[in-house]
């Protein structure tokens, strides 16, 4: 199974800080953002991964990154994406990367503390469809929010002004090959992006689609508030 980071946009909400980098490349305690992403793909034991950049600093990912070796990787892969089409949108330029096999996708400003290799054997397991994670949260209306019946997620809606539920989408999914052929067929949201709701509500449609809930922590990095909270998080684990 191969791994997916996805690192583009302009990280417009942690302006000034984003106006000389990229959002992703900004100190998590301390390492950098992108660091913890790529970390949890390496435990759950994927080798092969790509990074999808953009932006202006995409070049001080691969100075920082290299060859993924600080990882035990032996080569890191890139891709460019430009403009902020959506998370789908930077999915799809991992196609050819992907090459048919299932692929695991992880927020590039997602901070999470589970081991995710047993969720990553329990998926190459599962004949076909995606896998999405779920974290309760107190604000669940900044997420994609699941509605969830007789155990089975019926229905995700992106941001919404009343969730019906308490949990977040958190930023890691896993898909099977057919998730390119869904994004393929996607429409602009009113945000004038290809929105990663859409594709596992597809998912959802077809009846393949799983979910797990984590245990440990999460959060995302993408406002001053979360970034700060990040920080805590890490640093709290690392003293203990």
């Amino acid at each position: 199974m191969k791994g997916v980071v996805l690192a583009g946009g302009l990280g417009t909400r942690l302006s000034p800080l984003t106006g000389v980098t990229n959002k992703h490349l900004l100190p998590v305690y301390d390492k950098p953002m992108i660091y913890y992403p790529i970390e949890t793909l390496v435990r759950a034991g994927i080798r092969d991964i790509m990074i999808v950049t953009g932006g202006n600093s995409a070049g001080d990912f691969l100075r920082l990154l290299g060859n993924g070796s600080e990882f035990g990787l032996k080569d890191l892969y890139y891709t460019y994406q430009r403009g902020e089409g959506g998370i789908a949108e930077a999915l799809s330029l991992t196609e050819h990367f992907a090459d048919g096999e299932k692929i695991v996708v992880v927020l590039g400003d997602n901070i999470i503390e589970d081991n995710m290799a047993s969720f990553v054997q329990e998926f190459e397991k599962q004949k076909n469809g995606a896998r999405i994670f779920l974290k309760e949260v107190t604000d669940p209306e900044r997420f994609g929010v699941p509605e969830i019946k007789e155990g089975k997620v019926v229905g995700i809606e992106e941001k919404p002004k009343k969730p019906k539920s308490k949990y977040a989408v958190t930023g890691i999914y896993m898909y099977d090959e057919s998730v390119f052929d869904i994004v393929k067929t996607l429409k602009p949201s009113r945000r004038g992006e290809l929105e990663i709701s859409d594709v596992n509500n597809r998912y959802i449609k077809e009846g393949t689609l799983e979910f797990d809930i984590l245990k440990g922590f999460w959060t995302d990095a993408g406002t001053f508030e979360s970034l700060f909270h990040a920080g805590q998080l890490v640093q709290a684990k690392k003293r203990n």
